[in-house]
């Protein structure tokens, strides 16, 4: 064993394998129907939010932002303007200040990482032995990595927290024109720049033991040109009054997300100038995004519930390897197929309340994937005979 590199041999009887192959029956039910779940209720959240959107898109009242009319009071507006604010912030700790919309500190760790590779061989008689190699290096890292539950803990400690976290300053006082940002909004602009920090920045600040300035940031540790085990770095970045684009409800001079007929809100910010049809297409567009994200978490999921409702087949296979391996390949088709006909089943299910023309269509398609599952099937029992 060397000191970044362990390697570990474990083996695992035929017994012990079936065990936790109808344990994992449970789990995989479990798994299925949060799949199933979240399939559904993704298919009515899409369509909330587009209508949600359509309805805001219609109804979206393009002003300047120079006046607040009263007019407005409790319409939805679009306005654009630079989001500008005379507020200081100023980190507590290191005596940073500046003039913006944010301030953010950035702190990283130096720290052990432990990766870990397998290799599992399946023997004659249904064991497996599986080798394991744990390789650990050191790295930055933004958050505390936990080496207690390392495999070698006591040769790759790290500190049990951060000494000094990262943390946002939000400006109270953000205007766009002669309306009020709410925090809402302001927290939304994302666009940063790093803050060079120079001792005149900070010449009457007290600086924590151990904490230097260093190349326009702050270092703990000896040396930052060789690092150790728990040094940290502090860097410094703003967010800057800048050109945004809003659609939000217009309450006297501020801005609240607006509710619409179908439950959902708006409350929609991009950096710089944008039409109020760019927002909400760039916003549609986001939506879609999200429900294929969704969706295809919710597949797998299904197809390892799937597989675990099966696995206990190849478990019993595998006292000879290659009918083990047989088998599995053929659950791990089938379960596949069923994953397909759950999940299209589920969203069907939920179009029929929300898309009626559309669960025609996916239903036609589960019809169709029941046909060729059939196909193979009828197939697989001749070959047999």
């Amino acid at each position: 064993m060397s000191n970044d590199n362990f390697t570990e041999v474990t083996s695992e009887s035929w017994f012990s394998r079936l065990g936790g192959a109808i344990k994992g029956i449970l789990v995989g039910i479990v798994l299925i129907i949060a799949a199933l779940i979240l399939l559904f209720w993704n298919e009515g959240r899409s369509v909330k939010e587009y209508k949600t959107l359509q309805e805001g898109a219609s109804s979206v009242v393009s002003v300047a932002s120079d006046a607040v009319d009263p007019a407005n009071a409790g319409k939805l507006i679009h306005t654009t303007g630079k989001a500008d604010t005379k507020a200081v912030l100023s980190d507590p700790i290191f005596g940073v200040s500046a003039n913006a919309l944010q301030l953010r500190r950035v702190t990283e760790m130096y720290q052990w990482q432990e990766t870990s590779q397998s290799e599992t061989q399946k023997k004659l008689g249904g064991g497996e032995e599986t080798k394991t190699t744990y390789s650990y290096a050191k790295t930055w890292s933004a958050s505390a990595i936990n080496s207690s539950n390392f495999r070698i803990p006591e040769e790759h400690q790290n500190p049990a927290t951060m000494p000094y976290e990262s943390n946002t300053q939000v400006a109270d006082a953000v205007s766009l024109g002669k309306f009020s940002l709410p925090s809402s909004l302001v927290e939304r602009i994302d666009e940063t720049k790093p803050l060079f920090i120079q001792a005149a920045d900070i010449k009457n600040t007290q600086l924590p033991t151990g904490i230097k300035l260093q190349a326009g940031s702050f270092y703990s540790g000896a040396d930052p040109a060789t690092p150790q085990i728990g040094d940290q770095r502090i860097t410094f970045e703003v967010v800057n009054p800048m050109e945004v684009s809003v659609i939000a409800k217009q309450v006297r001079n501020t801005l609240e997300p607006y509710t619409t007929s179908v439950g959902g809100e708006i409350e929609l910010l991009e950096t710089g100038i944008h039409s109020a049809d760019a927002i909400i297409q760039h916003a549609q567009d986001s939506n879609v995004i999200l429900t294929w994200i969704l969706r295809l978490i919710g597949f797998i999921l299904l197809v390892i519930g799937i597989n675990m409702e099966f696995k206990v087949l190849s478990v019993i296979a595998d006292v000879l390897p290659i009918a083990g391996d047989i088998i599995g390949a053929g659950t791990g088709i089938i379960a596949f197929l069923l994953a397909i006909i759950f999940a299209l089943v589920t969203i069907a299910t939920a179009w029929i309340f929300y898309r009626p023309l559309l669960a025609i269509i996916l239903l036609a398609t589960v019809v169709g994937v029941i046909t060729v599952i059939k196909l193979k099937l009828n197939k697989q029992s001749k070959i047999a005979a």
